[in-house]
C-alpha cells in the first residue's frame, strides 16, 4: 500500500468520524485505531509489514457536558464509568446468539473488550482501560448510544 492510499484511508477515518477501520487485500491486513483523546493509528498486518500511516490532525476537543455527565454516574456507583467514545450503536456480544462480553459481577481488566459500538457499519470494540468489577450496565443491547454517554460502572480493586 502507498503512502498517499494511507493518507486518503486516514482522512476517510477522520470525515466519517470512525475510531477503527480494518482493510485485507492481497493478503495483507491493515487495522487503524484512534486510541484515547490524543489521536493515533495502530497498525497490524498478517503479511509484510506496511509502511506507517502518517498521523491525523488531532480531534475536535469534547464538548464539555459530555465529560461531566458520565463521571457523576461513575462517581454515584462509586466507580470508573466506561463511556461511549463515539455515536453508535451497543451491543453486548459478538454476535446475536454468543454470551455477553461481560456481565454484572465479572472481574474486568484493562484489556477485557467490554462491549462492541458500531459506527456506519464498522465494528469497534471497546476495552475497559482500568480493572476491578463491573457493578452496573447503563444500556441495553442493540441500543443507540450517544459520544460521552456511560456504558458501564467498573468499581476498582
Amino acid at each position: 500500500m502507498k503512502p498517499e492510499d494511507l493518507k486518503k484511508i486516514v482522512e476517510i477515518m477522520n470525515e466519517n468520524d470512525l475510531a477503527e477501520l480494518e482493510i485485507e487485500e492481497e493478503g495483507k491486513r491493515l487495522r487503524l485505531k484512534k486510541a484515547g483523546p490524543a489521536v493515533a493509528p495502530m497498525m497490524a498486518a498478517a503479511a509484510p509489514a506496511l509502511a506507517p500511516a502518517p498521523a491525523p490532525a488531532p480531534a475536535a476537543a469534547p464538548h464539555p457536558a459530555a465529560e461531566q455527565a458520565p463521571a457523576a454516574a461513575g462517581d454515584a456507583e462509586g466507580g470508573h464509568t466506561i463511556s461511549a467514545p463515539m455515536v453508535g450503536t451497543y451491543y453486548s456480544s459478538p454476535a446475536p446468539d454468543a454470551d455477553a462480553y461481560v456481565e454484572i459481577g465479572q472481574r474486568v481488566g484493562p484489556e477485557t473488550v467490554v462491549c462492541i459500538l458500531e459506527a456506519m457499519k464498522v465494528m469497534n470494540e471497546i476495552k475497559a482501560e482500568c480493572s476491578g468489577t463491573v457493578v452496573k450496565i447503563c444500556v441495553q443491547n442493540a441500543e443507540a448510544v450517544e459520544y460521552g454517554q456511560a456504558i458501564l460502572v467498573v468499581k476498582p480493586d
